[in-house]
């Protein structure tokens, strides 16, 4: 009797192991930036506050430095399902829909209350292509305003010429065959390799990628022209977040808003930090020459115009929204 009793005891347990198991949900989150970045360091925060609001019945595991799936990866990995969430600068896919790189056009959005205005007008747009990719749009976080790395001085945009200039998207592509340089395509990740080899010898980022990438260690100057602030997307497939009890669906929604607050307020301060540190590490951070400035302001002007004729009707609209 007393063995029965054991055995009976420890079917018991094992039951209720599996079910505990079973009632626990884990998740993958693949990311492009290094866990040090305030994008990441973000993303971690919300899959800690899922994990707390949930009772550890969901679990988000972020994968930092595009360890998972390399950034252009990231956002088909999540639309089939290899991973339940994802992050990615959104202006990459630019290529596939126009209105993926609005935020990259020089110039019509370079400041925060622009951009999140921006974002605003954006949002339903991207949302509604995502959502046909079975993708659902969680939350967006900006960068810091887009400055140029060289490793030399540059008074006007005729200095850029031949340079091999750094792209990671369409509008960066266009941005360094305006100036006359040569691009070369290479996504944050491999941005530190790129400049140690001499891959690249200027480009144009925020002064957290720069940061990230040590560029003080190959460049010289960081001219901060504030071109326009880009942003990262951080998205969920559809029939992963259909499939959770409607409690954690509600926390991941809540707690999704709370992240992208958190990001907008986190991101100035994070901006003027890190150029600071790009000062202290030796670089000569400053401001563009009138004649820089006005030779980048007609390229964006151009950017815009090139951007609405291939725009979409959504796209289109989107802009006549934010110009309002």
């Amino acid at each position: 009797m007393t063995t029965f009793k054991l055995m009976l005891a420890a079917t018991a347990v094992v039951a209720a192991t599996a079910t505990t198991a079973t009632a626990q949900t884990k998740w993958n989150l693949p990311a492009a930036y290094p866990a040090s970045n305030y994008h990441t360091e973000n993303l971690a925060w919300f899959a800690e506050e899922v994990k707390k609001a949930t009772g550890g019945k969901l679990e988000i595991t972020v994968h930092a430095g595009a360890s998972l799936f390399k950034a252009p990866e990231i956002k088909r990995a999540v639309a089939t399902g290899q991973a339940q969430m994802g992050e990615v600068l959104i202006s990459i896919h630019e290529n596939e829909d126009s209105v993926f790189g609005l935020d990259t056009i020089p110039f019509l959005a370079s400041s925060y209350p622009e951009a999140k205005k921006l974002w605003e007008a954006q949002r339903a747009a991207i949302a509604k292509k995502l959502d046909s990719q079975n993708i659902m749009v969680l939350f967006a976080v900006p960068w810091g305003p887009q400055g140029i790395y060289a490793k030399k001085e540059l008074n006007t945009v005729a200095d850029m010429k031949g340079l091999k200039f750094r792209a990671y998207n369409v509008g960066t592509t266009r941005i360094a065959e305006l100036v006359g340089g040569q691009p070369v395509t290479v996504q944050a990740a491999e941005l530190p390799q790129a400049l140690a080899t001499g891959t690249v010898n200027i480009f144009m980022t925020s002064g957290s990628t720069g940061y990230d990438s040590k560029a003080w260690e190959t460049m010289s100057h960081f001219y901060d022209v504030q071109g326009w602030i880009p942003k990262n997307v951080t998205f969920v497939n559809k029939a992963a977040f259909n499939g959770l009890p409607k409690d954690q669906q509600e926390a991941i929604l809540k707690l999704a808003k709370a992240a992208e607050e958190r990001g907008w307020k986190i991101a100035p301060e994070k901006a003027t930090w890190y150029n600071e540190q790009l000062t202290k590490n030796g670089m000569k951070v400053l401001p563009p020459s009138a004649e820089l400035k006005a030779g980048l302001k007609k390229i964006g002007d151009q950017l815009t115009e090139d951007w609405l004729k291939k725009a979409t009707d959504d796209g289109k609209a989107v802009v006549a929204t934010y110009r309002k």
